[in-house]
């Protein structure tokens, strides 16, 4: 059950990441006229939906686990996650293919 919920989330999040994606990614183009800016953006928003697809699936899970109650703490700690680990997607990604 777990398996199956993950992989359909982390499907929902490449499809979104893609699309959503591609959209700023285009308009990143067409703002600065750079095709890796637009690269960039597009794989930094894929990257990103997939963590938080994986970070909404995982914690919940795993603070149920633990005995909590994945209502109280999730969001908090998806936030922080998802955050942090888009900053530092974005970075990492613009560092490699714009400098």
């Amino acid at each position: 059950n777990t398996a199956r919920l993950l992989r359909k989330e982390l499907a929902v999040g490449l499809i979104n990441g893609l699309l959503w994606g591609g959209v700023i990614g285009v308009v990143a183009y067409m703002l600065y006229g750079s095709w890796s800016l637009g690269v960039v953006m597009t794989a930094a928003m894929t990257l990103n939906l997939l963590l938080a697809a994986l970070m909404g699936v995982s914690i919940p899970m795993a603070l149920a686990r633990l005995g909590r109650d994945p209502a109280m703490g999730a969001s908090v700690m998806i936030t922080a996650m998802t955050d942090s680990g888009g900053f530092f997607i974005f970075l990492g990604l613009a560092t490699i293919f714009l400098l």
